[in-house]
């Protein structure tokens, strides 16, 4: 008889408490996100998307049953295994988080430089790929004020990319863009999903999430109601 493994989730939540500022705004919660998958993560503002990201980054504390993500367990986390924990992760912020006084190159570069990527070579090489692969290969050299608003997110996007992530998470990645530009962005998630990379984004941008169907992850009234798609 055939045996079939079925594969590990890539983030499992299971009765957990989601904390705001020290007040609990969502209770016995259980997420589970396998490897491969698009979800969208919807709800109202202060409904408490921000928060689980938060938690699953480890800048918030896991309370209760289990809570896992790309093989890390968040109840027990160490300060010193949070950086390496981050480094299978891409994470894409509303606010782009560029430094202003450096150009495309520099600011990917400076990324490398942190996690210790000391040749320069490699860097170089590890950087156009994440820029060809969001379609800004010929605009390493300029800085972000010479970019559209589009322009920078996709910076900030190859900047998430420069590890190989597992797991790419964005927060309201979308929420400052017209319609046009937003689904280029939503394009090129879709497209790095397709090569391999799970992604999560939590989202208010309907209109994408028609254009773009997959799974969601909708919190209302302190429950998650799961789409099943």
């Amino acid at each position: 008889m055939e045996e079939f493994n079925t594969p590990k989730p890539i983030i499992s939540l299971k009765n957990i408490d989601i904390y705001q500022k020290k007040l609990m705004i969502l209770n016995n919660i259980t997420i589970t996100i396998n490897k491969g998958e698009v979800v969208y993560l919807i709800g109202k503002t202060g409904t408490g998307k921000s928060s689980i990201l938060k938690l699953l980054i480890a800048d918030e504390k896991a309370h209760g049953e289990h809570a896992e993500i790309v093989g890390y367990d968040l109840k027990t986390i160490k300060n010193k295994q949070i950086p390496f924990l981050r480094r299978k992760l891409g994470v894409i912020f509303q606010d782009y988080q560029l430094l202003s006084e450096k150009t495309v190159f520099e600011n990917l570069g400076n990324a490398l430089k942190a996690i210790g990527c000391k040749e320069k070579d490699e860097r170089y090489e590890r950087v156009m790929k994440a820029l060809d692969m969001v379609g800004l290969g010929t605009k390493h050299f300029k800085y972000p004020h010479q970019l559209s608003g589009g322009e920078q997110q996709r910076v900030c996007i190859a900047r998430s990319l420069l590890n190989d992530p597992e797991l790419l998470i964005a927060d309201e990645p979308t929420g400052n863009l017209d319609p046009i530009t937003s689904e280029e962005i939503f394009q090129i998630f879709h497209h790095i999903n397709q090569k391999g990379t799970t992604v999560l984004i939590a989202t208010h941008d309907f209109l994408m999430i028609d254009k773009f169907p997959s799974r969601s992850l909708l919190i209302e009234d302190g429950k998650i109601i799961d789409s099943g798609l």
